[in-house]
């Protein structure tokens, strides 16, 4: 088998890594945003409710939570099993949502009520001080421990082969049954590379965003 076979292979398991990644960002962030909204809530029940499922999502394996949702319904319930990646994707949603919730959280606790106060004596709104000064430097505080989780979340999407997802890593260890490893420990390139270019999309991201220091 050419070169050229290996990297056909390893880039369809690219492309649901790549699907995986993006369609968690896109539901994990607003939903991080409601869960964090939730455990600042000025109402105790719904506040400790919050937490209390963030602190289980976050101190428990993301492995083991995929199982949770992929076999779970069909034991517990009966009920028939999930679609492997829709399994995986809810997992990650649910579970990167929690770990975002807290950044947000800090970096709302971490800009000073002067600034909600001063805009409010010129007139604005609580919610026009938000959008129009707030949240600028809310993303720039944000950003390099968003930067953080984004990278793991790259790498994490290599546990979903435990339910049979065919991403990276599954498909570089596929060819182990051929006779050939290094597949398998070429697919640290593939890694390498999508978290070379997030890495570079993060920094102009805080550069432009610099003007807040």
């Amino acid at each position: 088998m050419s070169f050229w076979d290996v990297n056909l292979t390893i880039l369809q398991g690219l492309v649901t890594t790549a699907e995986l990644f993006f369609l968690t960002l896109l539901f994990a962030i607003p939903l991080g945003l409601i869960i964090c909204m939730g455990s600042m809530s000025k109402i105790s029940p719904i506040r400790w409710v919050v937490k209390t499922i963030v602190w289980i999502v976050r101190g428990s394996p993301l492995m083991l939570q995929i199982l949770i949702v992929f076999y779970g319904p069909g034991l517990l319930f009966g009920l028939p099993l999930l679609p492997r990646f829709t399994a995986a994707l809810i997992t990650f949603v649910i579970n990167y949502a929690c770990y975002f919730s807290e950044i947000f959280r800090g970096g709302i606790q971490s800009i000073p009520n002067g600034q909600y106060e001063a805009g409010q004596m010129l007139g604005m709104t609580r919610s026009q001080v938000f959008f129009k000064v707030i949240l600028l430097q809310l993303v720039k505080r944000v950003v390099p421990p968003m930067g953080n989780e984004l990278i793991t979340l790259v790498k994490d999407t290599a546990l979903v082969r435990v339910i049979a997802v065919y991403e990276v890593i599954w498909m570089g260890e596929s060819f182990i049954k051929k006779g050939m490893i290094w597949p398998l420990f070429y697919t640290a390139v593939f890694y390498l590379a999508f978290n070379g270019i997030l890495t570079l999309l993060l920094g102009k991201i805080e550069k432009k965003l610099s003007y807040f220091d």
